[in-house]
Formats: structure tokens, C-alpha cells, sequence
């Protein structure tokens, strides 16, 4: 997309439940009217999600991008008159659920939401019908509370419609036009409707409306349960509640009546093409018949949590339709092809406003005013499509809805799914693999474990998914020599006679270089926010070779290439060993006829060599401040590679290290890693890479750049005083007793015997001290300069 907005098109908006309803109403508000809204049930309750949907809005969630879209979600039904801010309380009734919430406290206090512990007493006078007992505590949130879906519809049809909008119901989308690689229209059992943009909204029949326009939409429908007790005293103005422990969700409903939703059952999949039409249904499309069996656990926990509830007896239920993709989060943005197909699925009403905005302003200026990296389509990879795969984690999406979740907790299935050449190596060494982007990673290997020394002990939460082997692993590659793994990080090959002015011009640094060189750069979208951080090594006067984050940085750089330049992704053709420490050099030299000493291999130059029999691409780049190279090869030489390099560093102690130490070296170095430290929603210069922008040349962004413009935030290098304390990520940071951030990445510095963060703050001087909240208790920390270990580069340009 252009840096230009575009001028206002025809839009077709299929589905007009709460998220078309929202986006049409959004739209209209910035001057687009020619838009038209096709319904294939009667409005405003048209017989989807939203026609049944309980209206639980919770803001609070790990993704702070997700807590922005539930705020803003909060606004707008207010606005709308369709929300009842009785606030929010979820029970613990297990001391690791009372330890989650103190979590979730620091969660909620990191994205801005307002919130407080309280006892199960006070649990009590808010809801009398619970048995307190049980209960350790409970989370409250003040400003939650119970949305109105469908009067929030009616009221923002009525808006669009003032503006110019038009809503047609009864009109079944039958299938897609294209034309020259766009769409053009949509047609109904009704009709066509000319279109240059169109954007499904239509929630669980996503997947099928995906279909008519060649799109796969990774979404799988799930039944959930639902049930309306008979009469009781039910708490009137009473707070949502949860008790997430037993997978069970409480809301008053009028005549005294609870409303119980569970999670408790097993997945129910629901295949969209075989529900009846609104007509042909019972009650609605979405709205399936009830299965008793499958509630029954579930009416006891409610009854022990509370005992009122054996007088009263199901008066009625449903199983309900929702959407669940493979990762837990929406499906936005607009398709690579065809060009003009947008998504806006898998969207909750408690998400539902915030995201129709950040459509509604992606579609019209180009930018979803909101970092959505977490959202777009763009981020599944290919093996992450496959209807096997969505249905499976999609599934357990639904299993894990309430779970107590680790943030390095990974899936269980399907795994093993992508492995690097070196994993039968990796096994034999003993790896503790997790996962990410459907790669095995090793975090660290039980192969070294004789050569771990004590390590603060760590709090039970902080120790899972860790090992004091990090530490033997982040020592051994500060005074010997590691292999790390490094094929699961994105490659791209970028070619053609364009290639060269192509990739200056989208990027912030310099590449204007001879071959040979490797240049550190950015990706800004159009306000001059980070898209992405990319190593680009140029390999010939038309080729560069491009470490990337994630298929949106093809898919970016793929809508802005002229035909001159081709890109094409060579991840999986590929890989790439790591060989790092102060004995690189003596490795690696040994195995070359090139001359690998600093005069004749210099810091971020490559060259094209061979390592015994392996071709590889070597280039002299380090991401954990310590001398070496990444050396990549193809896919079915790496075993050789991998082999050829362990046999000869024998002699030198060599070790394999994994993701932990990996994590724990960068940032003691102080770098980056996007989609943690720096996202859309950050500058350069207040994420401390101003060095890798280059202001004298031109390049997508550079106008909204300002480096002389005084920093409002800046992040932030941090070092725990205790050298036993540990943070692990998205905790609030005090300053003065007030929240003023949070923290973005965490390790222990093994190197420096203590916890490093980093933070998005106000501008602070070094030595300040700041405050870490941490399950409920204050670590004290300190602002530390930048990088915290070898800050002349010594180590790296040896």
C-alpha cells in the first residue's frame, strides 16, 4: 500500500453481525459512504455469534494490542448505549490460580486497565450467592462488564445508514468476482454487487467466504455451551464473573435468572457448510441443539462454587457457535491475492469496536493506527494453513480458553512439525525443543548438563521452561566456541536489475555498497513506526540474501516491488548454523582455504566459501557480542555441515547451545528483538536504532522521522539490584510510585550475574531507580546505559 490514503471506493461488507456492523459504522464516520452491507439472515440479530453472544467483556489479556481493542470496544458501546460497566471478577480457588491473578493484576496494570486483588469476603458481598470457602481471592476490574451486541448493532446500523450506507439481509453470498488479479464484486442469491474493496466480516462461515475468493482464512468453528438456570436470587448489577479453574463464566440475566457458559467440554467442531439457514434452523444458524452429557460436570462445579444453584435447575441451553484460530487471535487484513479481499474474522464482541476501527483506518489511510502484527493474515506460514493443522490447534485454542498459560508454554500438537537438518544431532545431545512458528527449537541441551555451576534458584513460575544448563551453555560461548541453530530465522533472496534501488528505498540504512557488504536496517511503515529489523547481505550486484522476521516481511515487501524485483522466501531450502565465541576463528579457519582473520573477513562482511565440503554463505555477524559467523547452506547439505564443524571443534570444547542462552547473550549486548521490544508502534530513535537510520537518503517513512524531536518514551536497559530476582516480560515498571511502563524482554545475564529488562519508559538517566512488579511484589531495578557488556565491541572485532 501507498504512503497515499486512498480516495474513497465501493466496499462490500459480507456479514453484517457486530464486526460488520462496527466497520460499516467506522467507515461512514471517515467519509466513506458508498458502502454496502449483504446479510444473509434478518438484522440486527442475524443468527450469527453475535446473536447469541453472551457479552462478557474482559480487557485484560497478555497481548497488550488485544487489551487496546477491548478498551476501545469498551468506549464505543458505551457510547451506543450497549454497555453495562457492572466490572469484571474472576475467582482463585487453587493457589496457582491466586498466583495467575496477581499475574494478571501486573498485566492489567502494564496496559493501562484498572484493577485490584480482593479478599474472598469481599468476593462475597459482591456475588452472596458464592461459597467462599473455597476461594483464595478474586481479580476485580471495575470497568468491565456485559455488552448488548445487538442493540449495539441496531444503533450503529442506523449511523451508517445517516451517513449513506445501505444494509441488505437475506442475501446469501454465493460467490466472488475477480478480474486481472482483484476483486470486483460479490454475488448473491440475490444479485451482484459491484465492489472494489470487499471485506468479510461473516465470523464462522470466514473460512467459506475465504473459499470463493481463492483465500484460505485459518479459522475453525467450535460449539460452546451455554445455559440459562430457572429462577434464583441472582445478584442484580452483580460483576461478570469467572471461574476459570473449572472453565465456567457467570452474568445475571433479567427475571433473576444466571447465565453459565463452559469450557469445560471437549472441542465440538462445527463444519459451517453443514448448519441450516436462518430459516431452515431451529432457533438460529449458530445456535445448535443442546447436549446435556456434555454440561454435566460442569452444573456440579457450578453448584459447589455455588450451592443456591441445586434449587434451581437448567431452565434452558444451546451450544454456540465462535470462532478459534491456530494462535487464539483474529484474522485481519487485506489477502495477497486477489488484491481489495479483506478479512476481519475470528473477532469476539469483547474485541469487536477496536477492531472494526483499526480496519476501518488501515483500509482508508493505509495504517491500522494500532501495531497488529499480532492479527494480520500475513503471519501464518504455509504449514500453519493447513486444514489438519487449523482444526487441531484451533481445538486446543478452545481447551486452553481459561489454562493458566506459561508465555514460553508451547503447543503440544502437531509436533514435531518443522525440524532443521541438524535435529537428529540436536536429539542425540539431549535438546529440550520448543516450539515457534511450527519449528522444533532447542533451548538448551542435557548433554551439557555436567558443565552447569550454581545459578540463583528461580520461583516455580520463573523455572518452568528453563534450565541452569542456559547458564553452563551462555558461559561456554563467552570463553570457547557454540553452535547455535539459527535455520528457523526467515531468509528471503531478493533479485533483479531493480533489486538494488528497490531495497534502498524501502529500508532506513545504507545499502548502496559493494557486494560483499552486510548492513543492519528497517522496515517503517508509513508513519515512520518499525515493521520489522533485517539483515541484508548483498551477494552480487542484483542478489541480496535478507534475514527477516515472519512472512509479513515478504508480504510487505512483496506489494511494494516493481516487476523488476523478484523476492522469493528460501527459509525452507535452506539453513544456518551460528558459530560464536572467542575460539571461532579456530574452528572455522582450519576448515577454509578463505582467510578468516579480521583484516581478511571484516565485522558485517560476507563472502561465499566452502567449510570442508559444504558451500556455505559465511557472514561475519554475531546477535550474541561475541566473535563468529552465521554460515547457511542448503537444507540437504546441512547434516554435513553441522558434522563437519562439531568434529573439528572437538579439540576446542565446542558446545551446542540453545534458544535460552541465546536470549540471555543478546540482551546483555543490548539487542533487539522485534515483535518484544519495538513494533509499529515505535520510532527508531526512541528504540535506540537510530544508528541504522540513515536521514540523508530516502526511504518509505522517513517523513514522519524527526531525530531531533525530544523523546516522550524510550526504551529502556534495566538490571535487577537483587542478583536472585528474576522478570520474565510485560510486567509494570513504577517510577515514583506510579506505573510509568513495561517491560518488553527479560533474561538472566549470566555474564553480568544478574536479570536484564528492558523497558518502555519515560526518558531516565542511568542509575535510576525504578520498580518491577512482579505476582504482586515490588524488584527493584535500575536504569543502566547501553550495552551492558563489552560496549567498545572488543569481543565481536577481534
Amino acid at each position: 500500500m501507498s504512503g497515499t490514503p486512498p480516495m474513497p471506493r465501493k466496499v462490500v461488507i459480507i456479514g453484517a453481525g457486530i464486526v460488520g456492523c462496527c466497520l460499516a459504522e467506522e467507515l461512514t464516520a471517515l467519509g466513506w459512504s458508498d458502502i454496502t452491507v449483504l446479510e444473509q439472515g434478518p438484522l440486527p440479530a442475524a443468527g450469527g455469534s453475535t446473536s447469541h453472544a453472551p457479552g462478557l467483556v474482559f480487557r485484560t489479556n497478555p497481548s497488550k494490542t488485544m487489551t487496546e481493542l477491548a478498551g476501545y470496544t469498551v468506549e464505543k458501546f458505551t457510547e451506543l448505549g450497549a454497555f453495562d460497566a457492572v466490572g469484571g471478577l474472576e475467582l482463585a480457588t487453587t493457589h496457582e490460580r491466586w498466583a495467575d491473578l496477581h499475574r494478571r493484576a501486573g498485566l492489567a496494570a502494564s496496559w493501562g486497565v484498572r484493577g485490584e486483588l480482593i479478599s474472598p469476603a469481599r468476593c462475597k458481598e459482591l456475588w452472596p450467592t458464592l461459597d467462599e470457602s473455597g476461594l483464595y481471592g478474586g481479580f476485580l476490574t471495575p470497568e468491565d462488564g456485559l455488552a448488548n451486541a445487538v442493540h449495539a448493532c441496531s444503533a450503529l446500523i442506523s449511523r451508517a445508514t445517516a451517513r449513506g450506507a445501505r444494509f441488505l439481509d437475506r442475501h446469501t453470498v454465493t460467490g466472488i468476482e475477480r478480474a486481472q488479479g482483484r476483486v470486483t464484486g460479490v454475488v448473491t442469491d440475490r444479485g451482484s454487487f459491484p465492489a472494489d474493496l470487499v471485506v468479510s466480516a461473516a465470523g464462522f462461515w470466514g473460512p467459506v467466504i475465504g473459499r470463493m475468493a481463492g483465500v484460505d482464512v485459518p479459522l475453525q468453528p467450535l460449539a460452546h455451551q451455554y445455559v440459562k438456570t430457572g429462577p434464583l436470587q441472582a445478584p442484580a448489577g452483580a460483576p461478570i464473573l469467572r471461574h476459570q479453574e473449572r472453565d465456567l463464566y457467570f452474568r445475571p440475566h433479567d427475571g433473576g435468572r444466571l447465565g453459565i457458559g463452559s469450557y469445560a467440554h471437549g472441542p465440538l467442531p462445527v463444519d459451517p457448510t453443514d448448519l441450516p439457514t436462518y430459516d431452515e434452523a431451529p432457533v438460529m444458524p449458530s445456535s445448535l441443539a443442546f447436549t446435556p452429557q456434555d454440561f454435566a460436570p460442569s452444573w456440579l462445579d457450578c453448584q459447589e462454587l455455588m450451592p443456591g444453584l441445586r434449587d434451581a435447575g437448567i431452565a434452558e441451553g444451546f451450544n454456540g457457535v465462535f470462532s478459534f484460530t491456530p494462535d487464539g487471535f483474529p484474522v485481519l487484513g487485506e489477502a495477497p491475492e486477489p488484491a481489495g479481499f479483506w478479512l476481519a474474522e475470528a473477532v469476539w464482541v469483547t474485541h469487536s469496536a477496536g477492531v472494526a476501527r483499526a480496519v476501518a483506518e488501515w483500509i482508508t489511510t493505509g495504517h491500522p493506527g494500532i501495531d497488529l502484527h499480532e492479527c494480520e493474515l500475513s503471519r501464518f506460514e504455509d504449514t500453519q494453513r493447513s486444514p489438519a493443522y487449523v482444526a487441531e490447534r484451533g481445538a486446543q485454542q478452545f481447551v486452553e480458553v481459561y489454562d493458566v498459560l506459561h508465555p514460553l508454554q508451547p503447543m503440544e500438537r502437531p509436533r514435531p512439525l518443522r525440524v532443521s537438518p541438524f535435529y537428529a544431532r540436536q536429539q542425540e545431545l539431549g535438546a529440550h525443543f520448543l516450539e515457534g512458528g511450527g519449528w522444533e527449537r532447542p533451548h538448551w541441551y542435557e548433554a551439557n548438563a555436567p558443565l552447569a555451576r550454581d545459578v540463583p534458584e528461580r520461583d516455580p513460575w520463573a523455572a518452568r521452561h528453563w534450565s541452569p544448563i542456559a547458564a553452563a551453555e551462555a558461559r561456554a560461548t563467552r570463553e570457547k566456541v557454540a553452535l547455535y541453530d539459527m535455520t528457523p530465522l526467515r531468509r528471503l533472496e531478493v533479485t533483479g536489475p531493480g533489486s538494488p534501488e528497490f531495497l534502498q528505498r524501502m529500508t532506513t540504512n545504507n545499502l548502496a555498497k559493494r557486494p560483499g557488504a552486510v548492513t543492519y536496517t528497517l522496515l517503517l511503515d508509513e508513519r515512520g513506526g518499525i515493521r520489522s529489523d533485517l539483515t541484508v547481505a548483498r551477494l552480487g550486484p542484483e542478489r541480496f540474501q535478507i534475514g527477516a522476521n515472519s512472512p509479513a516481511d515478504l508480504e510487505w515487501l512483496t506489494r511494494h516491488a516493481p516487476d523488476s524485483v523478484t523476492l522469493r522466501d528460501i527459509t525452507s531450502g535452506t539453513c544456518c548454523i551460528g558459530v560464536w565465541g572467542p575460539l571461532a576463528r579456530d574452528l572455522v579457519q582450519p576448515l577454509t582455504h578463505d582467510d578468516f582473520s579480521h583484516r581478511g573477513f571484516g565485522y558485517f562482511r560476507t563472502k561465499q566459501t566452502y567449510i570442508g565440503h559444504v558451500p556455505v554463505t559465511a557472514m561475519r555477524l554475531s546477535y550474541v557480542g561475541e566473535l563468529g559467523w552465521e554460515l547457511y547452506t542448503s537444507a540437504d547439505l546441512g547434516l554435513r555441515l553441522w558434522d563437519t564443524l562439531w568434529a573439528a571443534g572437538q579439540e576446542l570444547g565446542v558446545i551446542a547451545a540453545g534458544r535460552s542462552a541465546f536470549n540471555s547473550l543478546r540482551l546483555e549486548k543490548g539487542y533487539r528483538a522485534w515483535g518484544q521490544d519495538m513494533t509499529s508502534e515505535h520510532d527508531p530513535f526512541e528504540a535506540g536504532l537510530g544508528f541504522a537510520v540513515r536521514m540523508d537518503k530516502e526511504f518509505l517513512g522517513r517523513s514522519e522521522l524527526d531525530e531531533q524531536r525530544p523523546l516522550k518514551r524510550r526504551l529502556t536497559a534495566l538490571t535487577l539490584d537483587d542478583p536472585a530476582a528474576v522478570v520474565l516480560g510485560k510486567e509494570p515498571v513504577h517510577v515514583g510510585g506510579a506505573v510509568a511502563g513495561y517491560i518488553t524482554s527479560a533474561s538472566y545475564g549470566y555474564t553480568l550475574g544478574r536479570c536484564v529488562a528492558y523497558a518502555w519508559l519515560p526518558p531516565l538517566a542511568a542509575g535510576t531507580g525504578v520498580q518491577i512488579e512482579y505476582f504482586g511484589e515490588k524488584v527493584s531495578a535500575t536504569v543502566r546505559d547501553e550495552p551492558l557488556f563489552d560496549p567498545e565491541m572488543n569481543r565481536i572485532r577481534r
